[in-house]
């Protein structure tokens, strides 16, 4: 009997998805068939319910009898959700919860406050597959998503993270309460951190790290921007010469915002007119300039600060020392080819100052053999 089990769950999933289309007369059969493979009190109470809806809509019309329909389904399958758990993991459900408790980004991203641009892009992608609605359909999934996607893309950008951790998150959670439907999330979550929102949705920042995302996310993008671009057609058609001259406007109001708003960075990995104050970095010594006023304005994590910028400076005297290595290679062989001595010798000796410099900070690993 109960090798039966799981054909007549599916039974009852069938039954369920009929009756809320309408269909009582399936949803009776298929009750009427699981109860018969294996008998459950579960499936007792829906073909009970279904009969009783029966007799209730005979004398109701069409548009009633369907909003009827579908309450009594949806309840029904509130219910189902207490005693099958076939559709998400416990795991997934309780890390669904664990994100809608959070107070702060941080705490979301399972992150400390100290923590560099690339580890904030690392834990958001290991938790982002694991919560994506395409994957994780437990209660609160969607809501869970959209709160780290919201912190991720606070946390990423550099003004909207200093601001941030100057004000904090001023939410109140409420009492911790257990819910067993999406509808009941979406009704009770107020999200973490409110009042710090990225400047994009969900799923354009999984998108963005991720390199297109789930195709379901893919095909919705694309409708989207299909439907922009036949209104947009339109629009030019009938409003050409009106559209053209509001659109030079609206460039030339954000030009002047943007040169107005915009804040110049906080430090320079070169010495200029502006940047003309050195400092090092605590843990590798690194040289790097700031304003005159840089003690008295930076209110923000100096240790941070300092590792962003070695990754910096490793990333771009990486690169520098293979352009520098791949001159030299290619200046060799060229003199070998034409059998010059004197440029063979004067190649051989082309300094490689960038490789150098990583290897007088012991960091030979960067350097490829």
């Amino acid at each position: 009997m109960d090798g039966n089990k799981d054909e007549a769950q599916r039974c009852i999933n069938i039954a369920l998805d009929a009756a809320r289309s309408g269909d009582l007369k399936r949803a009776e059969k298929f009750l009427r068939k699981a109860d018969s493979l294996y008998p459950s009190q579960n499936a007792k109470d829906l073909l009970a319910d279904i009969k009783s809806r029966e007799t209730e809509t005979k004398d109701s019309s069409d548009g009633v009898r369907k909003r009827n329909t579908n309450a009594k389904a949806e309840a029904s399958q509130s219910k189902q959700s207490d005693t099958s758990s076939g559709d998400y993991t416990k795991e997934q459900l309780e890390m669904c919860e664990r994100i809608l408790r959070c107070k702060d980004y941080y705490e979301i991203l399972r992150i400390t406050k100290e923590a560099t641009d690339s580890e904030i892009k690392r834990a958001y992608k290991k938790l982002a597959l694991q919560l994506h609605p395409d994957k994780n359909r437990a209660p609160g999934a969607v809501e869970a998503f959209k709160a780290l996607g919201n912190a991720a893309g606070v946390l990423t950008d550099a003004e909207k993270r200093k601001h941030y951790d100057m004000f904090g998150s001023k939410t109140d959670k409420g009492p911790k309460r257990h819910y067993h439907t999406n509808h009941e999330y979406e009704h009770a979550y107020r999200g973490a951190g409110s009042g710090f929102d990225s400047d994009f949705t969900a799923e354009e920042l999984f998108n963005m790290f991720f390199g297109g995302g789930f195709p379901q996310a893919r095909q919705t993008t694309q409708r989207q921007y299909a439907s922009r671009r036949e209104s947009t057609h339109y629009q030019n058609h009938q409003q050409q010469p009106s559209l053209a001259f509001s659109l030079i406007l609206i460039l030339v109001l954000i030009s002047m915002l943007a040169s107005f708003f915009t804040s110049d960075p906080v430090y320079s990995l070169s010495q200029t007119g502006k940047y003309n104050v050195i400092q090092r970095t605590h843990h590798l010594n690194i040289p790097y300039y700031v304003r005159d006023t840089f003690k008295k304005e930076y209110q923000g994590s100096l240790h941070r600060l300092e590792n962003s910028i070695e990754e910096e400076y490793i990333m771009v005297m990486k690169q520098n020392c293979m352009r520098e290595r791949s001159y030299r290679e290619l200046m060799i062989a060229k003199a070998r080819n034409f059998g010059n001595e004197r440029q063979l010798e004067e190649a051989k000796g082309f300094k490689v100052s960038s490789c150098d410099n990583l290897a007088r900070l012991g960091l030979t690993k960067y350097i490829l053999h």
